[in-house]
């Protein structure tokens, strides 16, 4: 299981040109699941995607969780980010996990999320989504869990 972190001062998810979800500041979080991900892997994500210290205080650049600064998360499925790209140039996907086991532990990731971010929104799983982000930083990241 992957999680791709950005910082961000707002972002928005739109599906058939109409927004379905949109956040202020917080974490845009593109989740990957992948063969053998398991609610283990989804928990601890969550748990980390929520305590990990990278806002600032007024001290420190990288002191604060979004939990700490009261901001929001957008979760977005995205299972390019399970791509093997070692050969060739055309992605394999073969290590993402199949739709019928990748939307429960999405929806597991999003509701362990829900026990320590209080504004926890998300796109439409499966859909093509077009999502806006305003990286601030910028401050990208990645969670892997195996």
């Amino acid at each position: 299981m992957k999680a791709h972190l950005q910082r961000v001062s707002r972002a928005s998810v739109a599906v058939d040109d109409q927004t379905i979800a949109s956040i202020e500041k917080g974490l845009l979080v593109l989740l990957a699941i992948e063969h053998g991900d398991s609610e283990v892997q989804a928990d601890w994500l969550a748990k980390k995607t929520s305590s990990l210290r990278i806002f600032p205080s007024d001290d420190k650049e990288m002191d604060l969780s979004v939990s700490d600064i009261g901001g929001s998360v957008l979760v977005i499925s995205q299972f390019t980010l399970a791509a093997d790209i070692r050969k060739g140039n055309r992605p394999n996907f073969s290590n993402a996990a199949e739709p019928e086991l990748a939307a429960p532990l999405v929806a597991r990731f999003v509701t362990t999320l829900q026990n320590y971010v209080t504004d926890v929104c998300e796109g439409e799983f499966g859909a093509n989504m077009q999502v806006s982000l305003t990286n601030d930083g910028p401050v990208t990241m990645l969670l892997e869990r195996q």
